[in-house]
């Protein structure tokens, strides 16, 4: 590499990761499940290129039927708004969710860009559609009252949860997600996951891309849908994951919870190096 090292490469703090692009999705600030201490942890933990926020950061759904702003959550805000001022491209693309700011999308607020989809070009100069994924959903888009009476449903499973797992940590053992374990059951889950994914694959398609980064789902994955890669960054509710993009091209899923714990992550599954397909 010739010239200066992009400011992001510079050694500030050995123990910071480099990324070239960070991509996090789904963290519902504004509700009692939100993993905000844990995701301001992982915020601190890496300077990157661009940071893209892939909807459903605020949860304004939540926020309209019941009030919950505690000082974590303008904590994330904060450290966000302070990557933005450091020179980190901010991209925010709004999810259904956080839809009422979809009325500012293609303007530019605290040096963040709000924008109703967002492309981004890999190292290797493959072109990826940033879209939340909500527009793929026929829940959403056709009987918006089920996927209201969903979230609270949801609510209730993450209210179970979170007891459990204040018992499982004083035990000493990881956090377990009960509402992933229920959609993992359902065999109708299972089914609406899959179209889901192989519904924005097509679209990515149809629109000449490489690839495409969602949430929306709130399922971690990376994986080939014949010829498009598909990705989705998670969520920091239950699986407090996120979608990066190393300096040599390398795309990762990053588990924050075994990341703290030291625990591996099948690279199979969980990482992809593109630069296999040049």
């Amino acid at each position: 590499m010739n010239g200066p090292l992009p400011y992001y490469l510079m050694p500030e703090d050995s123990s910071e990761q480099r990324y070239r692009a960070v991509f996090i999705s789904d963290i519902h600030l504004g509700t009692a499940g939100c993993q905000a201490e844990e995701l301001l942890d992982f915020l601190k933990s890496f300077e990157c290129e661009t940071l893209y926020l892939v909807g459903d950061i605020v949860d304004g759904w939540q926020l309209k039927r019941r009030w919950h702003w505690p000082q974590a959550h303008n904590d994330v805000i904060q450290k966000i708004l302070r990557k933005a001022r450091k020179g980190t491209k901010v991209v925010f693309v709004p999810g259904n969710h956080d839809e009422s700011i979809r009325q500012f999308c293609g303007l530019q607020f605290g040096g963040i860009d709000i924008e109703y989809e967002a492309i981004h070009v890999t190292h290797e100069g493959k072109r990826l559609w940033v879209t939340h994924g909500d527009l793929f959903d026929g829940v959403v888009q056709c009987a918006r009252w089920l996927a209201v009476l969903g979230d609270y449903a949801y609510e209730w499973a993450l209210r179970v949860n979170r007891a459990f797992n204040f018992a499982r940590a004083r035990l000493g053992l990881p956090y377990w997600s009960l509402s992933q374990w229920l959609k993992d059951q359902v065999k109708r889950a299972v089914s609406f996951v899959t179209a889901f994914e192989e519904a924005l694959a097509h679209a990515a398609r149809k629109r000449g891309f490489d690839g495409v980064v969602c949430g929306h789902i709130h399922r971690a994955e990376i994986r080939m849908i014949d010829d498009i890669l598909y990705c989705n960054d998670g969520d920091w509710v239950e699986s407090m994951t996120a979608l990066v993009e190393h300096a040599d091209g390398r795309l990762e899923i990053i588990d924050w919870s075994k990341t703290k714990l030291g625990q591996a992550v099948p690279s199979e599954q969980f990482a992809l190096d593109l630069r296999a397909s040049r």
